[in-house]
């Protein structure tokens, strides 16, 4: 599609299109702005000439965004959510609505470690409501692209083979340690870590950063220890080992809490295995407030 020479946009038909690409077609998007469609579809029909390319298709009675309209719909979003908060300072009204952070967390990621990070968020001068969302790193960057959260906690950095337009934020990093329930511990104790050949292990589920950096440890100390457990979630993981089904690692940033709360003991550490955590965002320069202030804090968690 050519169209003229992109100087200037139209911010209603920018709107029109971030309503159609947000409900899926145009009859709803319409309903949304109280238009007909065939005013709705003139007005994106409008911007696409501006742009000079296509930025939805035609999916049956919906519509789909082309590789430039996701690109439009996510800058068009960050205006508009920039937009509403402008208005809301301007109101400047004492009770204020609750600022939402919408955050997905890896898998495997220590929920502890997660709530420390989290909990600067709690003390801006708004209140501030956190929605958690859990699954696989690619599911959730996908729901980052399109604005469905605000940032990802990880283990790991986005990867840049992911086509993903997202900047890696360096919370921290922290080392590893083997803990057991009390008696495992105490036996375990002596001639670590050689002393986990054949011991009970509990494992994080495969393919988390952990477990690999676990497994090439284990594999450099040509140790094999016996693999009781694989279990994707640590808070379960750490029930287990409390329960005495086996020896499993914590970072140690966390340690001390993890012992308290689960009865656990340090039975070794893991050295030279260090793990580091970030925060994903689709903002080089983060402006979400509760985001910034989760960034600003978190070197002072792992120091």
């Amino acid at each position: 599609m050519s169209g003229p020479p992109l100087h200037w946009l139209n911010y209603h038909h920018l709107l029109y299109f971030w309503a159609t690409a947000r409900s899926g077609s145009f009859t709803a998007a319409s309903r949304e702005l109280q238009l007909s469609p065939q005013t709705v579809s003139a007005q994106v029909r409008a911007l696409e000439l501006v742009v000079g390319e296509t930025l939805l298709e035609r999916a049956g009675r919906a519509v789909a965004l082309t590789e430039t309209g996701r690109l439009v719909f996510r800058y068009a979003d960050e205006i508009f959510a920039l937009g509403r908060e402008l208005t809301e300072v301007l109101r400047a009204q004492p009770a204020r609505r609750p600022l939402t952070l919408r955050v997905g967390m890896v898998d495997g990621l220590p929920k502890l470690l997660a709530h420390h990070v989290l909990e600067p968020a709690r003390g801006l001068d708004r209140p501030v409501r956190i929605v958690v969302s859990v699954g696989p790193t690619p599911r959730l960057l996908a729901q980052l692209a399109v604005h469905e959260l605000d940032v990802v906690l990880s283990d790991a950095p986005a990867s840049a083979a992911v086509r993903v337009r997202a900047f890696n934020h360096l919370l921290g990093e922290s080392g590893v340690r083997i803990v057991a329930a009390p008696s495992l511990a105490r036996r375990l104790r002596g001639g670590f870590p050689g002393s986990l050949h054949g011991a009970p292990m509990l494992l994080p589920a495969e393919g988390t950063v952990l477990r690999a950096s676990l497994e090439r440890w284990f594999d450099a100390l040509e140790v094999r220890p016996e693999v009781v457990g694989e279990l994707a979630d640590s808070a379960v993981l750490k029930v287990f080992g409390q329960a005495g089904a086996g020896a499993f690692a914590v970072h140690a940033v966390v340690e001390r809490e993890v012992c308290r709360q689960y009865r656990v003991a340090r039975v070794g550490e893991v050295p030279g295995v260090t793990e580091r955590f970030h925060a994903i965002s689709v903002e080089r320069r983060v402006r979400h407030p509760a985001v910034a202030a989760i960034c600003a804090r978190a070197p002072a968690l792992f120091a």
